[in-house]
């Protein structure tokens, strides 16, 4: 009698480090692919444009969720990162003549080398220490910023025109929405795969018990420093493909607010969960559209609601972060693997 092996087994190491494991999972990532490339063709200009800030929202989201999520170094930071790349873009194409396609990866290291000088600290502190120590970098950075006049143009702010590759433009909101994608896409891969990579094992280390970890041989000040360079260069691609989407910057777009918001949006989709990074930044970017959606939608009964809207908006997304860290701690990302366990065993979920 033949025995018949039910159930998903693993039978080498090889198989157990695929980065899809079922057919199933590569059937709906490829639909997902499909759809992301033939959807926006039937979209308008306004659901592009929030489209294109999903999309760079969930690059610079995947690069803190790395040194947060993954390694547990808290960073305050991010915003003016961010702001690095958007700058460091904006002189390398308007006033050094840099081709876009070279620009791209040039800005994202010229941040990862000011995260990574930032990031020394974090060998001798760690939690509300570390927090602080990054918080000065936020503020030094934006002084800098705002006098830097040579660089920056200071609080005039930088104009910066639409990037183009080989001579075809990304002037339009559907244009720039498959070069948002195609490097979201990217970076989202770069995210998952690190994590199985040794660097993201010594990450994960360090972030449960770094003591542990160092008895073990993993490099505490060499793999805390690339978390933050890693980290610091998706940060600098995104404010790279942003800076050059709003084509006009002002270190009043860099603000300690934006670092808040980041960090946020890794809190609320789940702490060391790739797919938790890209829930954070789709409702972040969506909840003040809601909100504003609403407003508009009861202007016609309260026409007070529009003077306060600019307040109720700060004081919903206060009481949404309170909400999730008092009843869903593990964010949306825990979530949605309880409703794919839930579908995994229908009907018979008991």
């Amino acid at each position: 009698m033949s025995a018949h092996i039910c159930g998903d087994y693993k039978t080498t190491y090889k198989e157990d480090m695929v980065l899809f494991q079922t057919t199933f999972s590569k059937f709906w990532i490829i639909a997902f692919i499909i759809a992301l490339y033939a959807i926006p063709l039937l979209l308008g200009n306004y659901t592009l444009y929030v489209g294109n800030l999903i999309c760079i929202a969930i690059i610079g989201a995947m690069g803190i969720s790395i040194l947060t999520g993954f390694t547990g170094q808290i960073s305050l930071g991010h915003g003016a990162f961010i702001g690095i790349g958007a700058y460091a873009s904006g002189y390398l194409t308007m006033k050094l003549g840099f081709p876009f396609i070279v620009a791209l990866p040039c800005a994202g290291l010229i941040t990862a080398l000011f995260g990574m000088i930032f990031g020394i600290p974090s060998l001798r502190l760690k939690g509300l220490y570390l927090a602080i120590a990054t918080l000065a970098a936020q503020f030094i950075i934006e002084y800098l910023m705002v006098h830097m006049e040579f660089i920056t143009n200071g609080v005039l702010g930088m104009m910066i025109d639409p990037p183009s590759i080989f001579g075809f433009s990304f002037d339009t909101d559907l244009k720039y929405f498959y070069l948002t994608a195609s490097v979201a896409v990217l970076a989202t891969l770069y995210a998952k795969n690190i994590v199985r990579t040794r660097p993201g094992r010594a990450f994960i280390a360090i972030r449960d018990r770094y003591i542990s970890a160092e008895v073990m041989g993993v490099n505490l000040f060499k793999y805390k420093l690339m978390a933050f360079g890693i980290s610091s260069f998706l940060a600098g691609v995104a404010g790279c493909l942003w800076a050059h989407y709003v084509t006009i910057i002002t270190p009043e777009h860099f603000t300690i607010g934006v670092s808040i918001e980041y960090l946020a949006m890794i809190i609320i989709g789940g702490l060391g969960h790739v797919i938790g990074a890209i829930f954070g930044a789709i409702f972040m970017v969506l909840l003040p559209e809601v909100l504003r959606f609403l407003s508009e939608v009861l202007s016609g009964q309260f026409p007070m609601i529009v003077n306060i809207f600019a307040a109720l908006k700060q004081v919903v997304f206060g009481a949404i972060i309170i909400g999730f860290l008092v009843y869903e701690p593990d964010g949306l990302a825990h979530r949605w693997q309880m409703i794919k366990a839930y579908w995994k065993l229908w009907p018979f979920s008991y």
